[in-house]
């Protein structure tokens, strides 16, 4: 018996958290036989010829319309094509899965962004909570713990069914290149000593993810370990001319490297450096985090990064008390200072993030399609 199943993300295979979870799942799911997929998105990287595609159109302005006309020409367009199961990646009218890459828009608009809903806003607030009303028997995936307690938070009774399930990440990516060689190539075109202790940083923005705090944190751990030089490597867009003033400010100016946004060979810098670092103020979940965590590095988290699931303090990297919070932020760079320390946390790192490989979480997806199969065959 073959099952047709729709999945709706407005991006498939393209940049973003959300896009490459569905299409990471997606394609390993494509290679089951028993499985008929459709992808409706406004826009495609097509990888597996077992997928068929849809194009939903895009309505650019007026703006606020563009999540309304999403979701209602996806219901329209799948209630044509009579589907056995739809798994959606974004807010949609309805869905019988749905993976929540983010928290309620409503929240964020509040809590993070510090905004009074524009007239965009309102229309995503709309059709969330459309799919949040009397759902029973749709099965709700956020990403993180920190996204499950934002929507116990926003709604105060939570329909259907839900569970935690965190991205997965490429393990051999990242764990596979030489370290030796990453070292060499990657420390030489920066300028960093092969004695000196690396801290990596990854982030599309420096504000949100904290890294002032990060370079606060690393002033003050030198200068309470003036014969070790820690540096910060920091691979990313940002406003570099503002961090790099704060960095000569704090007297640590020398001992941080902007390296831009790397598109190819991310994992190189990975297995060049010694820790990992993310301070962000808000975070779902920081898919670099797992990736830093292949790649055998301890990590250190602000308590608001979704990611903090996967870190057992003092064991396979730290979770500070409050994103701001330089003297502990300091005081885990220090203990990362310690090879052995480092060694031991990295290795327990790699064992944390080898459990959550894309074709686990891949099998584990096929298994809450066939709950939803078994159920609607009861029915």
């Amino acid at each position: 018996m073959s099952w047709k199943i729709a999945v709706v993300v407005p991006k498939y295979g393209l940049v973003g958290g959300g896009e490459r979870f569905a299409s990471e799942i997606t394609e390993r799911l494509a290679r089951d036989e028993q499985l008929e997929i459709h992808v409706f998105a406004n826009r495609w990287v097509a990888g597996s010829d077992r997928i068929t595609f849809h194009k939903v159109p895009k309505i650019r302005f007026p703006r606020f319309l563009g999540p309304l006309a999403f979701a209602w020409y996806v219901k329209w367009k799948i209630g044509r094509m009579n589907f056995d199961l739809v798994h959606s990646h974004h807010w949609i009218l309805h869905a019988d899965i749905f993976s929540a890459h983010g928290v309620p828009h409503a929240g964020w608009v509040r809590e993070v962004r510090k905004r009074i809903p524009s007239l965009y806003d309102r229309a995503v607030i709309f059709i969330e909570r459309q799919i949040m009303k009397g759902c029973d028997s749709t099965y709700f995936l956020p990403v993180s713990s920190l996204a499950m307690a934002a929507f116990k938070q926003e709604y105060k009774d939570l329909p259907g069914h839900w569970q935690v399930m965190h991205p997965g990440v490429e393990v051999s990516r990242f764990s596979q290149p030489d370290r030796t060689a990453c070292r060499n190539d990657i420390r030489k075109r920066h300028a960093i000593g092969d004695t000196d202790i690396l801290l990596l940083f990854v982030g599309m923005n420096f504000e949100v993810k904290g890294l002032d705090t990060i370079i606060a944190a690393l002033a003050k751990a030198r200068n309470s370990q003036p014969g070790v030089n820690i540096r910060l490597l920091v691979v990313g867009r940002g406003d570099e001319g503002k961090y790099r003033k704060l960095a000569e400010s704090l007297g640590v100016g020398d001992a941080i490297r902007f390296a831009g946004t790397q598109t190819e060979g991310l994992e190189r810098y990975y297995r060049a450096a010694d820790a990992f670092i993310m301070l962000s103020r808000f975070d779902t979940f920081g898919m670099v985090v797992l990736e830093a965590m292949a790649a055998g590095l301890p990590v250190i988290v602000s308590p608001n990064v979704g990611a903090k699931d996967l870190v057992q303090e003092g064991s396979n990297g730290f979770v500070l008390p409050t994103p701001d919070d330089i003297d502990t932020a300091a005081n885990c760079i220090v203990r990362l200072t310690e090879e052995s320390a480092r060694q031991a946390m990295g290795m327990a790192a790699a064992q944390t993030a080898a459990q959550h490989d894309w074709e686990r979480l891949a099998e584990k997806m096929r298994k809450i399609y066939d709950f939803q199969f078994s159920t609607r065959a009861v029915s």
